[in-house]
């Protein structure tokens, strides 16, 4: 029977020796794991859930940060046939009071028998909360030795089915945590096999170097599952290490001949702005041949540059690369910029936001530059609908769905908001776009839509144009609506972080209101720079808008 466990023990058997990932840490040498030390370490771990009383469909939480002790305890529940659900850890960008009701809510609704972390987030974080949590067990990874001796035959992993779930995926949101998407073991293989043949995986030429988080999607999927399952090897650094130090992306691309990478789209524009020429000496990006932009919508700008700022290192255009894709279908719904280009379509601008139409645009005329995410991937289905449910045509705007063989089973006991996201067969992603000519075009989220004098104002438009005001730090701003009562409709907020050391926020204020009302359809008047940190963000690193929004009514309260 094929599940994650024989898939693993398979590699175990026939590859032990083959270096399948290299995990790095600032101020140490680059670690390289096979597949034997691997699965030797995570049976460690295995052993320590089995004499707790851990059994085959038991759900594991690990709250443990980007480490080897997260990987090897991912991969142990898999051994034990238990499922896996990685949690964030608190950091500073997540406000301890939402992180303890969060995780207060999202234990309640399914159930763990057990949460692993370390002593000290326990004592700190968990031993404080107003509630104790309802778990059976509370592992500490401190007291597992990893003793590194041969897997056993008949493993409990080995005895689940195809059917069974796997792993539990949270998105973020604000009652993102309550909702544990449910994939089995066999939706997660065909996503694999469809997404493999979309980008032309091959384990014996390819390398995929990243920095992202194992609980959002893109990290767990893209840059930890599929490379493991499948063979190919990983370059694996901390999203934190990223951060204080983006460069060394690049650099292990470079060193390791990388040929995939995925990025959130706002990382294009941090690469662009962040990194030094200095502290690329000789980089070699040429080995890239897709560097994939997901989880946000795709912009334009920020792919012209990133290729600007990268092409004299190596980087090819036919590198860039988008994919649409969502935790509720395992991964990847379209895949575009392998085979041709991405393509570029130029719409009209009034008719996008005022009457839901990508028109193409007319000389003269106000355009937009939309790119698209590419076509569905094999087995996956799209569609567009208009509120009533009724399906749109061709280059109307409405909400995506999608229908494939590799959706998720439900939200992990939540059969109430299971039962809303789906409409005859067809899962509600939420999202508003358009299909052209086989090309599937993402434009935002339907709740973040913010409506002014009748024109359908996406704020990830007005944040794009507000982050190339020198001077704003890239990737934290939001944008957000509030209704105003005098006027009858919604005025645009927006909220943006200053680079650390900018003196003169009124400056960059008022900046950003000139350069967003003459690239867009609005005249904005609202805006507040802040100090860098100020932004709320989820825990998958997505600004927070509603978040956001609460902090900013609250601070107009303020007393004097």
């Amino acid at each position: 029977m094929k599940n994650f466990s024989s898939v693993l023990l398979e590699h175990y058997a026939n590859q032990g020796d083959k270096v399948i990932l290299y995990f790095q840490s600032i101020g140490k040498e680059d670690l390289p794991i096979t597949y034997k030390s691997l699965l030797e370490n995570s049976y460690c771990y295995t052993k320590e859930y089995i004499k707790n009383g851990i059994k085959p469909g038991d759900i594991i939480i690990l709250v443990l940060q980007h480490s080897l002790e997260l990987i090897y305890a991912y991969y142990g529940a898999i051994l034990a046939g238990a499922i896996p659900s990685i949690m964030p850890f608190l950091t500073e960008k997540l406000l301890p009071e939402k992180y303890q009701q969060d995780f207060q809510s999202l234990v309640k609704i399914i159930q763990p028998e057990s949460i692993i972390t370390y002593q000290e987030f326990k004592q700190g974080v968990f031993d404080q909360f107003s509630q104790q949590l309802p778990v059976h067990s509370m592992l500490l990874c401190e007291e597992i030795a990893l003793e590194g001796e041969p897997l056993p035959a008949g493993l409990p992993g080995l005895t689940r089915d195809s059917q069974d779930i796997v792993l539990l995926q949270h998105s973020s949101g604000t009652t993102g945590l309550q909702k544990g998407v449910a994939l089995t073991h066999q939706a997660v293989f065909q996503q694999l096999e469809h997404y493999s043949k979309a980008i032309h995986l091959a384990p014996q030429k390819d390398v995929i170097v990243s920095w992202l988080p194992l609980y959002h999607d893109m990290g767990l999927i893209a840059c930890f599952l599929m490379p493991i399952l499948c063979g190919v090897p990983l370059v694996m650094m901390s999203p934190f290490d990223w951060v204080k130090a983006p460069y060394r992306l690049f650099t292990s691309i470079s060193n390791y001949h990388g040929t995939l990478c995925w990025l959130p789209n706002f990382a294009y524009n941090f690469c662009a702005k962040k990194i030094r020429d200095s502290q690329l000496e000789e980089v070699d990006l040429s080995s890239l041949r897709a560097v994939i932009n997901c989880s946000e919508p795709v912009r334009y700008e920020s792919h012209q540059a990133f290729l600007q700022k990268y092409r004299p290192f190596g980087f090819k255009a036919s590198a860039l690369a988008a994919s649409y894709a969502m935790a509720e279908n395992v991964f990847a719904v379209t895949q575009g910029g392998v085979d041709f280009p991405l393509v570029e379509d130029h719409i009209d601008r009034d008719d996008f936001q005022m009457h839901k139409k990508a028109t193409p645009v007319t000389p003269g005329a106000a355009g937009v530059i939309m790119l698209s995410t590419g076509r569905p991937i094999e087995s996956v289905a799209v569609q567009v609908i208009d509120e009533q449910g009724k399906l749109l045509g061709e280059r109307q705007i409405g909400e995506v769905i999608i229908q494939s063989d590799c959706l998720f089973t439900g939200y992990y006991n939540r059969p109430d908001i299971t039962e809303k996201s789906v409409l005859n067969g067809w899962f509600k992603t939420g999202d508003y776009g358009y299909l052209a000519e086989g090309e599937v075009y993402i434009t935002g989220r339907k709740k973040d839509l913010i409506i002014v004098g009748g024109k359908n104002i996406y704020p990830q438009d007005l944040e794009a144009i507000a982050m190339e005001v020198e001077g704003v730090h890239p990737g934290r701003v939001v944008a957000f609506g509030i209704f105003n009562e005098s006027s009858g409709t919604e005025d645009v907020v927006i909220v943006a972080e200053a680079n650390k050391g900018a003196e003169d926020k009124e400056e960059i204020g008022n900046a950003i209101k000139e350069k967003v009302t003459r690239n867009s359809a609005i005249a904005l008047r609202h805006v507040l720079v802040v100090d860098e940190k100020w932004l709320i963000k989820t825990s998958s690193g997505k600004i927070a808008r509603s978040a956001n929004k609460e902090k900013y009514l609250a601070q107009l309260h303020l007393p004097n």
